[in-house]
């Protein structure tokens, strides 16, 4: 039995029938790679079973003290059943990009049961019109609770239900999983006597560990090594509401290497920049229409994992946050980038100086009882709707393997992110690299975000005005010759894109730029060689 840490048992305190605190994606895979180019349901069954022990979180399931007094804790179910967490459906015809995000959204909307282990991948097939996708692809929509994994070691969890190459082995370790008893009331409330008295002394050793820090916050501010700005306290606007059970799933996929050519349009920018200064360029454009924009810059939670290397095949979350403004209030795309790019440097000054880890250390001493208590009042007064949220959305860097990886033999084409929301905070965006594509991914409200189209069709042209910006900055010009005089050879060119392993797709994006970006495939590659394959069957 091991006990959750702090972070992780506040998400298990939010949890609520309108807010699931479940993270999750939308996969999408091509059998072609397959034995006989195809994948059933019993092959992606055996598969699974396989690499159990690959991962602590596909058999643990928690248990929750009495009224609350402690945090839960995890123990091997002795109940596992794993076709319960592995389900299977299809797309009615004619099975289009719109229909796949239309149910992903049914799917993550589902409260996970939290008296199993807290997980549910869905096969979804019927993938038959969605262009770029290979006929015979089925899509595979994930659900894991934020208390089990965060960013990072949901990434570790990817990796451990995929392979380098489609006809790897079953791993050779053997799988000694054991199955728990489940502790009965009585031996919950006594570990929760012996957690209470020991927490005190353990808020002393955080509170001590995090004075330095303190002290460097301080003496940063006095001599400006960062500052506290207006910029970082996020105004009021339509995501920051009670939000309802319904949600929206879409997103965009993207050349890689435009993400990276626009970069350079500000010296030592980063690519987490450019990905904010696009959200906030759609955000703009979408509550300017709604003549809901406020006056000052809009903010986003940027989570910055303080995870280990020792830690790397841990449960639960090690992240910290940092709060990085959008630059909402900004019309011109460079200038808004410019603007991310110095108050997320600022941010970033501010969190180094306070210390990450330590920020991450305090959460594990919060009072259980005061923690799930101040959960349940803030959703049932509904103070969302009252009381300004700190941020205004969350913009999450999950990167993700810069080759191809597969699961049951199949090659994973693409992926999306898939977000939790809580009351007062509606809307929630994913963004990811896998090989040559970055995908711009959002999870919304319903009823706060219900155009769902139009928003994808912000963060596109969002994502073109920076794209084509970039493709028109002037290389630098060259030095001058040790004789005074410019090279002759040498003139003010364009630049061009980071190189791609298909240099003819870049050219055709630059001769036709409108292109670059996805339409509503999840997929930003095409395929190599289209072929028809038989249908997963079950």
């Amino acid at each position: 039995m091991r006990q959750l840490q702090g972070m992780d048992a506040s998400f298990v305190a939010l949890e609520t029938r309108n807010s699931p605190m479940h993270i999750g994606s939308l996969l999408i895979y091509n059998p072609e790679t397959a034995p006989g180019g195809f994948v059933r349901y019993k092959d992606i069954l055996g598969f699974f079973e396989s690499r159990m022990q690959l991962s602590r979180t596909i058999r643990q399931r928690l248990v929750k003290v009495p009224f609350d007094l402690d945090y839960p804790y995890w123990i091997e179910d002795p109940d596992f059943d794993l076709e319960y967490h592995v389900r299977h459906v299809a797309l009615p015809k004619p099975g289009d990009w719109r229909q796949l995000c239309i149910q992903a959204s049914r799917i993550f909307a589902r409260p996970l049961d939290l008296t199993r282990p807290p997980w549910e991948f869905t096969i979804v097939e019927g993938l038959d019109n969605i262009p770029g996708v290979s006929p015979g692809s089925y899509a595979m929509v994930t659900k894991v609770h934020h208390a089990a994994i965060d960013g990072m070691s949901g990434v570790d969890l990817l990796e451990a239900m995929h392979t380098l190459t489609p006809d790897a082995p079953a791993p050779s370790t053997p799988d000694t999983w054991e199955a728990e008893k489940i502790p009965n009331a009585v031996e919950l409330l006594g570990k929760s006597y012996v957690s209470a008295l020991a927490n005190p002394v353990k808020q002393l050793e955080v509170l001590a560990k995090a004075a330095p820090g303190l002290a460097n916050a301080i003496k940063g501010l006095a001599v400006k090594d960062f500052k506290v700005g207006a910029e970082m306290v996020a105004p009021r606007c339509r995501f920051n509401r009670v939000i309802s059970p319904n949600r929206v799933v879409e997103g965009i996929s993207v050349p890689l290497a435009d993400i990276k050519a626009i970069r350079r349009l500000v010296p030592d920018c980063k690519v987490n920049d450019v990905f904010l200064a696009i959200v906030g360029g759609a955000m703009r454009k979408y509550l300017l229409s709604k003549d809901d924009l406020p006056g000052r810059t809009l903010t986003a939670m940027a989570p910055i994992s303080v995870r280990s290397k020792d830690e790397k095949g841990d449960m639960g979350n090690q992240v910290a946050a940092m709060v990085a403004p959008l630059g909402t209030h900004i019309e011109d795309p460079a200038e808004r980038l410019k603007f991310v790019y110095e108050k997320t440097a600022n941010s970033k000054a501010m969190t180094e100086a306070m210390g990450a880890r330590n920020m991450t250390e305090m959460s594990k001493v919060s009072p259980a009882l005061f923690m799930a208590l101040g959960a349940q009042l803030y959703t049932r007064l509904g103070l969302a709707n009252r009381v300004n949220a700190p941020f205004s959305t969350v913009v999450t860097n999950v990167p993700g393997p810069p080759v191809s990886i597969y699961s049951s033999g199949a090659r994973l084409e693409s992926q999306m992110g898939l977000l939790c929301l809580t009351d007062g905070m509606g809307l929630g965006h994913v963004v990811q690299s896998y090989c040559e594509e970055a995908t711009i991914a959002f999870t919304g409200c319903r009823k706060l975000l219900p155009d769902p189209d139009f928003y994808v069709q912000c963060i596109r042209e969002s994502f073109e005005e920076l794209r084509d910006l970039a493709a028109s900055e002037p290389a630098p010009t060259t030095k001058k010759a040790a004789s005074g005089k410019k090279a002759p050879a040498k003139k003010s060119a364009p630049k061009k894109t980071a190189p791609t392993k298909t240099p003819t797709k870049a050219a055709k994006r630059k001769a036709a730029p409108k292109k670059a970006a996805s339409t509503k495939s999840a997929s930003g590659r095409k395929p190599a060689a289209k072929k028809t394959t038989r249908k997963a069957s079950k």
